[in-house]
């Protein structure tokens, strides 16, 4: 989703794992925003599903505002889902996590233990509530074993909250760069396993995640490896915000970065109408390969896995975008990597998407590692 804002009229689009494209219009619109949301409009109404998610935006983020927004959030239903919790059967025991956007807390749901994702009120916004509707819609629907599980969610004023099985283990990232846990070859292949078949289901359901990284690899108690974040709503950092320790453009692939950096050159800051047009151009495109964009990530995060490392740790994550995107920048493989998984990492990273593996061959490439 991206939002523009020119003056005090706003618009969004979105593009959820099918080309669906939504523009809404905000106030008093400008001609020239007006005009693109009904080209936009207009060209894909054939292609739109009849019930998408949709959130009311307003252009004054005030009390007021931030009020109707909490009161306007609206999930489709086609009738057999009910993801709506009884915020009775919920028990919130201890926080876990904590951000300037929402709070990740331990707690029961019906006896079950479960992760509660609770959005601060006070910080909420239009994009914040998308995601927040995004990650619910997608989800709601999901059931994979290498997929974390939605239990349900609150949409009701004032305790937006999503609830989903509890990962006793913590996030890659974590184990990693913070508990400098080590992967021995065997396990590496098992994790690289338990996120290809999870990443291969969503593929073939349609949906692309955008945003696969360690942070968004969850273990289990029994150290079964699972894909989570589907909202890019989450608790540590806001959609887009490139920080040093969890910037999305470290994992992403160069055809995901170029269009940042176009907008970037051309004096557009993140979320403004010059950068907007830009990305919305590329969502508009939407070629078959931007699947391929999933693996470039896998690939990343394959090497982070064998070498403990932060992806051009050496970099900030724009010199980093630069540098994959014109340079062809790419992380260095250790020497003694096993052939095969070097060779896979190597076809994961490709500049070139349609030259990547799919997950389903990437499975049967680890499989065969794993038994050799």
């Amino acid at each position: 989703m991206y939002v523009g804002i020119v003056e005090n009229n706003a618009f969004a689009v979105l593009a959820t794992h099918t080309l669906i494209i939504k523009c809404c219009v905000i106030d008093q619109p400008g001609a020239i925003v007006a005009g693109l949301c009904l080209i936009v409009c207009n060209a894909l109404q054939d292609q739109c599903f009849p019930n998408q998610l949709s959130v009311s935006l307003v252009g004054d983020q005030n009390k007021t505002g931030v009020k109707s927004l909490l009161d306007n959030v609206q999930i489709p239903s086609d009738g057999t889902d009910v993801w709506e919790i009884d915020t009775s059967q919920l028990k919130v025991e201890n926080k876990v996590a904590s951000g300037s956007y929402g709070d990740l807390y331990r707690g029961t749901y019906c006896s079950q233990e479960v992760a509660i994702k609770v959005l601060k009120p006070e910080r909420v916004s239009a994009e914040m509530l998308r995601e927040f509707s995004q990650e619910v819609y997608i989800m709601r629907k999901v059931r994979h074993k290498n997929v974390v599980q939605l239990i349900g969610a609150c949409t009701q004023s004032p305790n937006l909250c999503i609830v989903t099985e509890f990962m006793a283990k913590g996030s890659l990232y974590n184990f990693l760069h913070k508990q400098k846990g080590v992967f021995k070859l065997p396990s590496l292949i098992k994790v690289a396993i338990d996120v290809s078949k999870g990443m291969n289901y969503l593929h073939q359901n349609n949906i692309i995640h955008r945003d696969l990284k360690t942070a968004n690899l969850l273990m289990d108690e029994n150290e079964v490896v699972k894909v989570a974040d589907f909202g890019v709503a989450r608790v540590q950092t806001q959609s887009g915000v490139m920080t040093a320790e969890t910037g999305t453009y470290r994992w992403m692939a160069p055809e995901g970065m170029e269009w940042f950096l176009l907008s970037y050159r051309n004096g557009a800051a993140p979320f403004t109408f010059t950068y907007v047009v830009f990305n919305y151009m590329k969502v508009i495109e939407h070629k078959p390969y931007d699947y391929k964009a999933d693996v470039f990530s896998f690939g990343i995060v394959m090497w982070e896995l064998l070498t403990g490392e932060l992806p051009y740790s050496y970099l900030t994550p724009l010199q980093a975008a630069v540098g994959v995107v014109q340079k062809g920048l790419r992380p260095t493989i250790p020497k003694h990597t096993y052939p095969k998984l070097a060779e896979l990492l190597e076809r994961c990273w490709q500049r070139d998407p349609t030259q990547r593996p799919n997950f389903s061959q990437i499975i049967d490439i680890l499989q065969q590692i794993a038994t050799e």
